[in-house]
């Protein structure tokens, strides 16, 4: 395969963005500073953390017939990102977040899924939505049923599937029979089952156990790093790169764009961790950005 693409089969959000001092509280209105429209969606960040890592990248996903779903589009075009098999809906809106970030750089966020509810599961089975894809990347911002049909495609013509489970939920045993790469942090290891992480080493016994059920497995502990195990049980852990943090928000879709991008070029698994954890470091010093 000449030119491998990523296809990423997931979520597209209109994020509207607002800065504050803080976060506000139960019951508290807190004074923002500034708010700004930006493009978002975990899929569609990684969709397009993919093309900015130098790989071909293609989206499988819904949008509203909005302005909202315009703007989507169009961002996912600029990037680079090949979106003919995005759907425009008609009479249901694009989704949407509300995030707020502090002076921190932590955030807090709601969502409202809209069409990335609706997206047919009947249409990955078109085979030029395949051609030339040589990755999967999925995540839990669609329905279950939409992940346990991409997954069998790509199963089924021998593609291998990554699977961010964030937001956390159960995974059902016909998705994670398909799953060759999971990709999570350390909340959601501790809701899949694995000890607290509070560090890399914790983070390495949280990887382990859930290599019991997976290829390949990388848990992810924000500011200490990394922990993973590969595919021939090969493990290791990789201490983040120290940067002063002005935003969290999206990097886990940078790690992921880059993690999948680094593998379709034929990068190995500690290889391509190790490009991961910069591009999410050069995203949350706002130094690289989704």
């Amino acid at each position: 395969m000449t030119n491998p693409i990523v296809l990423t089969v997931g979520s597209l959000h209109y994020d509207i963005m607002v800065q504050a001092d803080h976060l506000p509280r139960k019951d508290e209105t807190a004074v923002g500073t500034r708010w700004f429209p930006k493009f978002g969606g975990k899929g569609g960040n990684q969709a397009v953390a993919v093309a900015r890592a130098g790989a071909n990248s293609r989206m499988f996903g819904a949008v509203g017939e909005d302005e909202f779903g315009r703007f989507l589009r169009a961002a996912l075009q600029v990037a680079g990102v090949d979106h003919r098999h995005v759907a425009t809906l008609a009479d249901v809106g694009s989704g949407m977040s509300v995030a707020i970030l502090d002076a921190q750089g932590d955030y807090a966020a709601t969502i409202v899924s809209g069409a990335n509810l609706q997206s047919d599961p009947a249409a990955l089975a078109d085979a030029a939505l395949w051609r030339d894809v040589a990755l999967l990347i999925l995540q839990n911002e669609v329905p279950e049923a939409l992940n346990i049909a991409a997954a069998a495609q790509a199963r089924a013509r021998g593609i291998r599937t990554v699977l961010n489970a964030a937001p956390a939920r159960a995974l059902p045993p016909a998705l994670v029979s398909n799953i060759d790469i999971l990709v999570v942090n350390a909340v959601e290891a501790e809701m899949m089952g694995a000890d607290p992480v509070c560090c890399l080493h914790s983070a390495a016994d949280a990887a382990k156990g859930l290599a019991a059920r997976f290829e390949a497995v990388i848990v992810t502990a924000g500011a200490k790093g990394l922990a993973a195990v590969g595919p021939d049980d090969d493990a290791f852990t990789l201490p983040a790169e120290k940067v002063q943090v002005v935003s969290s928000h999206g990097a886990g879709d940078a790690f992921i764009g880059a993690l999948s991008a680094a593998l379709v070029q034929g990068k190995s698994m500690s290889e391509a961790a190790k490009a991961a954890s910069h591009a999410a470091a050069l995203h949350v010093s706002a130094k690289g950005e989704i």
